[in-house]
């Protein structure tokens, strides 16, 4: 009977903490998005928090975004009493591009990327894939202590701790290895002419 308990336990320990591995990723997903890339994106504002009625809302929620062109955003506003405070909002992140106003609909026209601008967006990108990598190494060394402990009050055997050890580190590297593979990508698609 104890060492069903044990499986259970020994189960339970990695397998409580899947999903905060599984955030560090996602949270990685979403915050590269707004790193711009040669090819326009709605993504790149779409997360902009704009001072619309008081409060700080997306952009996303405040109007339809389109890339009609490779290279150009239109931001529809579905309340064109708002327009300013998005242009005042877009202004602030500074992409590089005045946003060009017309009619109640604001396009942004990228240039395209430079050598130096390129280089800088990697940067940018190191940074934030570091502290992603970082993420994973908190959430790998929560679970290792709760295994130690494990071990230490007996819920575990000696024998369970290491094979956990190695089944974590097996995750650890799997989520590593999607790090490597999304900075792959969006290096590619920055340095892409």
């Amino acid at each position: 009977m104890l060492s069903g308990r044990r499986d259970s336990v020994s189960m339970d320990i990695i397998e409580s903490h899947q999903q905060e591995f599984d955030k560090v990723i996602d949270f990685l997903k979403k915050d590269i998005q707004g790193v711009r890339t040669n090819r326009a994106s709605p993504d790149l504002v779409a997360h902009l928090l704009v001072d619309a009625y008081g409060v700080k809302t997306p952009l996303e929620q405040l109007a339809a975004l389109s890339v009609p062109e490779p290279r150009t955003i239109v931001i529809q506003p579905w309340d064109k009493n708002i327009v300013k405070e998005i242009e005042r909002a877009l202004i602030s992140i500074d992409l590089g591009v005045m946003p060009n106003v017309s009619g109640g609909i604001i396009r942004l026209n990228l240039p395209p990327l430079n050598e130096e601008t390129r280089k800088r967006l990697v940067k940018i990108l190191q940074t934030k894939l570091e502290e992603a990598r970082k993420s994973l190494r908190v959430v790998r060394d929560t679970i290792r202590d709760k295994i130690v402990k494990a071990e230490r009050s007996k819920e575990i055997t000696e024998d369970d701790k290491y094979r956990l050890f190695e089944n974590l580190d097996n995750l650890t590297g799997q989520k590593q290895d999607q790090i490597k593979s999304i900075e792959e990508k969006k290096e590619k698609e920055i340095m892409e002419i």
